[in-house]
């Protein structure tokens, strides 16, 4: 279960940054944090789940 929490934190995380910049007209950037922040959770989800994750 902690896998997940750590994923969400990430994800949480990076979603407010993306918002912020959104708000500051920075799409790009937004972007590009937003497809980044995928894969780091897609990272973690895969080093470290369990089967029964």
């Amino acid at each position: 279960m902690y896998v997940y929490k750590k994923m969400y934190l990430k994800l949480f995380n990076h979603v407010t940054d993306a918002i912020t910049l959104l708000q500051n007209s920075e799409a790009e950037k937004a972007l590009s944090l937003l497809i980044s922040a995928q894969q780091e959770a897609e990272e973690i989800f895969m080093e470290e789940a369990t089967p029964e994750d």
